[in-house]
């Protein structure tokens, strides 16, 4: 998915792309997605989860870093992430108004898999996301539902769609079709072949600054907004050893991407960059008081912020390649950028 290499779409990679190019092409990485669709109720909105990797998360909690690019957001569990640089749930992405329900979910599905948990042991740092997708969607109706999150969860898989699915189903961005987008990049280190992926959920930008592998795409009069009120979730990940600290500057990186497809980080965009790698889980428990971890020299960084600022650019373009033109709430009409392009 992605970008494919037959897509009219041309950017200029320096990195070679990985086989599926989304982000699960970094071994144990899975993503799981509801849509929910229902046109005559303007019920445009779902659930996109990502799963670091295969095991148990609470007990074998993946290292990792987050960028308040711009903080005009509602997400849950980010503060934790910040102080600890550890993330031990599936990431959730969805809209605003199902955060509340999402968590709930996500934290019955923890106490369900993790017994310990609130007995003996702390309570669990659940993650989730969103963006307000109530420019297509009934957001006020509060659609998503606990059952939603947790088939989410459990039909997590390698392979996945992108566009206007999952978390991504009624979402906009630079004035057309937004939603999920994926890809991932091959970055060789010490003559291993590692991966660097990304999975957007993207709803920002305004309409008429649109840039694709630098040049400007005009966009329909009846989308010149003036303002930009959306956001973007970006979720970066890798089995490149590195620390939270240095996840916390990869992810920072993302803020590059933005400005290459023509984001300003506008006042009202809430603009949230996650990274995270699963090369060496940090044990819940342990026998001893001190662990053995690999990590990135800070002197190979350069590489990892080169690839991070190109796979969450295609990630960005690749949602909008994949949306479809959507008729939401009170008749808004938003069209893709495939019928843009024509």
């Amino acid at each position: 998915m992605g970008l494919s290499q037959s897509c009219e779409i041309k950017l200029k990679n320096k990195f070679q792309r990985g086989n599926r190019n989304l982000i699960t092409d970094i071994p144990g990485v899975r993503v799981g997605q509801v849509t929910l669709q229902n046109a005559e109720k303007a019920i445009h909105t779902g659930v996109t989860v990502i799963l670091p990797h295969g095991g148990n998360l609470f007990k074998e909690k993946v290292p990792a870093g987050v960028s308040i690019i711009n903080g005009f957001g509602k997400s849950a569990g980010l503060i934790q992430v910040q102080e600890l640089e550890t993330i031990e749930t599936p990431i959730v992405m969805t809209n605003t108004f199902g955060v509340g329900t999402a968590l709930n979910a996500l934290t019955k599905y923890m106490l369900e898999e993790n017994e310990d948990i609130g007995v003996h042991t702390g309570t669990v740092n659940c993650l989730v996301t969103e963006c307000n997708d109530g420019m297509l969607n009934d957001i006020r109706g509060m659609h998503l539902k606990e059952d939603h999150v947790r088939e989410a969860i459990q039909n997590a898989d390698d392979t996945f769609e992108e566009g206007g699915v999952g978390a991504g189903t009624g979402m906009v961005c630079m004035g057309l079709k937004g939603g999920i987008g994926s890809a991932s990049r091959v970055v060789p280190l010490d003559g291993n072949d590692y991966t660097i992926g990304a999975i957007v959920l993207s709803n920002f930008g305004v309409a008429g600054n649109l840039r694709i592998g630098g040049m400007q795409l005009s966009a329909p009069e009846q989308k010149a907004e003036k303002e930009e009120r959306g956001s973007i979730i970006i979720v970066i990940g890798t089995n490149i050893p590195a620390n939270g600290h240095q996840l916390a500057r990869i992810a920072k990186r993302a803020a590059a991407s933005l400005g290459r497809v023509g984001s300003y980080l506008g006042n009202g965009s809430g603009d949230i960059a996650i990274a995270f790698s699963n090369a060496h889980p940090i044990p819940h428990y342990s026998e001893t008081k001190i662990i053995s971890l690999q990590q990135l020299h800070d002197g190979a960084l350069d590489l990892m912020f080169e690839a991070t600022t190109e796979v969450v650019e295609e990630a960005i373009i690749s949602s909008l390649y994949h949306g479809e033109t959507t008729t939401g709430i009170r008749g808004k009409t938003v069209l893709s950028l495939k019928e843009v392009m024509r």
